[in-house]
């Protein structure tokens, strides 16, 4: 089904327990979290405004080896203060928090995940980012249709998979992920690019996204614990959460690291800091 579809839910594959400790863990985070004004990009997936936030922000471009914040829209007045508190403001905290947060790299890394990677024939799977998402209620911004390579590109494609751990329910009402099933076997058309220094921004987009038609696409709800594996090229979207209640998820990518090359031009680079880990330990 996951190759032919190219996502595939496993409902109930972490217990209640796992994915309160990680919603407790993200809590303590964000109490802690101090960022400087001038750091508080919002976070967007509109082409002009992401090129904007993040393309001129190295707080987004350093940030694939770091635990750092971004923020939804319209939740900072000019000068970088919140409107709301600090907690509903958040959009999402990545890109490295299962390499420095002891509870999210025991999830990443766990026996479950690991087994599941040997079942899709992975040999030498690495993690190359990952990412708590919020979906904060009734400002929880709509993510548009897009594939995760675009970001995230590789030679040859199809190295790339996404895993995606509801931690509440994702229904309908509050931005579940949509797909269009199959969309993954026609390749890409366009990706996000390191821009060439002294440019006005960091990075920029090189072809262009296709108009889907939305008639394609099929809602995916699932319930807390319920994990989506997804297909590096599969196109996916979710829709602005205007519910009264959030949805929580945490999501990494790895990549079949084996006869794969990482591009140079991606924005996410891995750091002498921090080598993309092997998910089997």
């Amino acid at each position: 089904q996951f190759h032919r579809d190219g996502f595939l839910v496993l409902e109930g594959f972490f217990s209640a327990e796992e994915c309160e400790s990680m919603r407790n863990q993200i809590q303590g985070i964000i109490e802690g979290m101090e960022v400087p004004p001038h750091c508080r990009t919002e976070f967007s997936t509109r082409e002009q405004e992401q090129l904007q936030a993040q393309g001129s922000s190295d707080y987004f471009l350093t940030s694939g080896d770091k635990i750092r914040f971004f923020f939804e829209k319209g939740v900072l007045d000019e000068k970088g203060n919140f409107l709301i508190p600090k907690e509903r403001s958040i959009s999402k905290i990545g890109h490295a928090l299962h390499a420095h947060d002891p509870v999210f790299k025991q999830i990443t890394h766990s026996s479950k995940v690991q087994e599941l990677g040997r079942k899709l024939g992975l040999e030498r799977p690495v993690v190359v980012q990952s990412m708590y998402i919020f979906k904060q209620p009734g400002i929880g911004g709509e993510v548009t249709p897009h594939q995760d390579a675009t970001f995230l590109h590789t030679e040859p494609l199809g190295r790339i998979l996404g895993f995606w751990i509801a931690l509440e329910d994702a229904t309908q009402e509050n931005g579940c992920l949509w797909f269009i099933p199959g969309s993954h076997t026609n390749g890409i058309t366009r990706r996000m690019v390191r821009a060439p220094s002294g440019a006005s921004t960091c990075v920029e987009f090189v072809g262009s996204e296709p108009a889907y038609d939305d008639s394609q696409f099929i809602p995916l709800p699932v319930k807390k614990g319920g994990l989506i594996l997804i297909h590096g090229e599969v196109v996916h979207k979710s829709e602005l959460n205007s519910s009264g209640s959030s949805r929580h998820a945490f999501t990494f990518h790895v990549m079949e690291a084996k006869g794969t090359s990482w591009s140079k031009e991606n924005w996410l680079q891995p750091t002498p800091e921090l080598p993309f880990p092997s998910l089997y330990t």
